[in-house]
This record gives C-alpha cells, sequence and structure tokens, in this order.
C-alpha cells in the first residue's frame, strides 16, 4: 500500500435554487495500515480542511450516519477499508473520489438533508396489537422480524433506489427502507393494522421492479428485496387481484383483458349467454371464498384458546 494517498472530495453547498453547486477538490495525505475511509477524511479535517462538513457519530457501522458515495459506490465511509477501495480501483495512484448521496438535497459538502425519512416514518401507523397478547410468538417469526430490526437507517437502500434518485418519487413512494419497515409490521404475529391498502396506495410499492440494487448495498446485510419488498407485493397481489378470494375485484381490474368480450358487450346494450355464465361462475367463487374465510377465522379462533 502506497504512504500516501489523494482524496478527491466534493466540497460546495445548494445555490439560490437548492441546486447542489462546488467543484472536486484534491487532498493528499499520508495513509496508514488499517484506515477506513473515515479515518482518512478525518486526516484531511486535521490537517487541511477543518471545515469539510462530514456526518458521523458511532465509527462502528451501527448509527448508518456517515452514508457516503465512495468512487461512484454507496457505502459506510467508516466500515469501507482504504485496502479494499485501491483493490477496486484499476489505478492506485487516481485519486479515489468521495461525494455526498446523490438522491437527497445536499446540504454542504459530504452532508445530506435526509429529513424526508423523518416525515416519512410519521406517516407509517405504528404497532397495533391487542391489549392482551393471546398468539403464540413462534421462533421463526422472531427471527424474521429480527432481520428487519437490524436496520441502521443509514439510507443507502434508498440513495441507490432509481425511483428516488432518478426520478424523486419521495411523495409517491416510500422506498426500501421504510418497505422494511412495513414488513416488519405487517408480518408481526401480534398486529392487527391493515396496512395493505395503505402499502399500494400510498406507499405506491408498485413502482419497485426488483432490481435487488437495494439489496446489494446495505451494510447490515438484509435482504431487503426478497424478504420484504416481494413478500409484500404478493401481498397487495392476493388482496386486490386473486380471482379466489376476490373474483368480483379481479374481474373489475380484468375488464379491459380477459374478461372485455364481456363487458363490452353488456356496456353495448347486450346480455349474451356468456356474460350470464361468467356472473355465476364469480358468484359462486365469491361463495366459496367467503366460506373459505370463515373456516379459517374460526380455526384461528380454536387454535388461540387452545394456546391460552
Amino acid at each position: 500500500m502506497s504512504d500516501k494517498i489523494t482524496f478527491k472530495i466534493f466540497r460546495g453547498e445548494p445555490d439560490e435554487d437548492g441546486d447542489p453547486f462546488g467543484r472536486l477538490v484534491d487532498y493528499t495525505v499520508d495513509l496508514d495500515e488499517g484506515m477506513v475511509v473515515l479515518d482518512v477524511i478525518h486526516r484531511i479535517q486535521a490537517e487541511h480542511s477543518p471545515d469539510l462538513a462530514c456526518r458521523w457519530n458511532c465509527k462502528a457501522g451501527k448509527c448508518g450516519s456517515c452514508s457516503a458515495e465512495i468512487n461512484g459506490h454507496p457505502k459506510l465511509m467508516c466500515m469501507t477499508r482504504m485496502e479494499e477501495v485501491l483493490e477496486e480501483m484499476e489505478d492506485s495512484n487516481e485519486p479515489v473520489l468521495v461525494k455526498p448521496m446523490q438522491a437527497f438535497p445536499l446540504v454542504r459538502d459530504l452532508v445530506t438533508d435526509t429529513s424526508w425519512a423523518y416525515k416519512t416514518d410519521k406517516r407509517i401507523e405504528p404497532i397495533n396489537g391487542p391489549e392482551e397478547p393471546d398468539w403464540v410468538f413462534h421462533q421463526q417469526e422472531a427471527d424474521r422480524l429480527q432481520e428487519f430490526r437490524s436496520c441502521i437507517e443509514c439510507m443507502l437502500c434508498v440513495n441507490t433506489c432509481h425511483v428516488l434518485r432518478e426520478h424523486q418519487m419521495f411523495d409517491e413512494f416510500a422506498g426500501p427502507r421504510f418497505f422494511v419497515r412495513l414488513a416488519s409490521l405487517e408480518m408481526h404475529p401480534l398486529d392487527t393494522e391493515s396496512r395493505i391498502p395503505e402499502i399500494k396506495e400510498d406507499f405506491g410499492i408498485g413502482y419497485c421492479n426488483i432490481t435487488r440494487c437495494c439489496t446489494e448495498v446495505c451494510p447490515a446485510g438484509i435482504q431487503i428485496t426478497d424478504n420484504a419488498i416481494i413478500p409484500l407485493k404478493e401481498r397487495v397481489v392476493t388482496q386486490y387481484y386473486d380471482p379466489i378470494l376476490d373474483p368480483i375485484a379481479t374481474a373489475k381490474g380484468m375488464a379491459a383483458g380477459v374478461f372485455s368480450y364481456f363487458t363490452d358487450d353488456f356496456t353495448q346494450g347486450k346480455d349474451p349467454g356468456n356474460l350470464k355464465k361468467a356472473r355465476g361462475a364469480l358468484d359462486r367463487e365469491r361463495a366459496r371464498a367467503e366460506e373459505a374465510r370463515l373456516a379459517d377465522i374460526s380455526r384461528t379462533a380454536s387454535a388461540r384458546k387452545r394456546n391460552r
């Protein structure tokens, strides 16, 4: 490893319109064995630029404060070793590029405004469970929720999400971090809140096209896509588009597709025999779905009585 290292760091702040304005500045400092990127930033602050703005707290990968983009990759500066950075670079003599997260408004230098996260957090209803828990909390359920609780809110997953980074849909889309929180509540065995309509309409889970970029950058190793987003998508599909559980709603949703022949004839004043058959089939499916729902409620009540 070289005894010297050069960092090219973004220095600047928003202009009058709120757009980031600044320049990249080179700093060359001594590099000691075992240093992480945050160590180099601190050395630059101590020896060259004490006014360099950088947010950090624990320096142990637990607070999520020191998020940045290192050579274009969203990472925690305190958990990114310089040996790894230099190994990934094609030319170790080139400066290491450090920039703030690009999805959030710039405050100054490497600090961004993540207040959107606090506002979004307040939009989510807290857990709503029974006053006296009457459910057996199995270890499998605890393990599933524990993964979500390891989130340190570093917002790296949000920074790499194209829906938020490229399209700035912060009002319509909750983002991967908050789908993790919604999953932890939706999958909690004691939570009785109906969250699926909110997840579909208010938090826009349909905008996610499962690129898995959020999972790849998570420093806590949470399987955001597979264990949070996809299960939530499945629950939305089950509630709104399952022809067995809700055949009427499914038929309405597919009116322009599979059932277009029937609905087009009906809107034109016709009432073909096929339409009557379709109606009858949907009525029978709805009746069977209601019977299945009542049977499931009965089985759940019986199980709860046995476990008391």
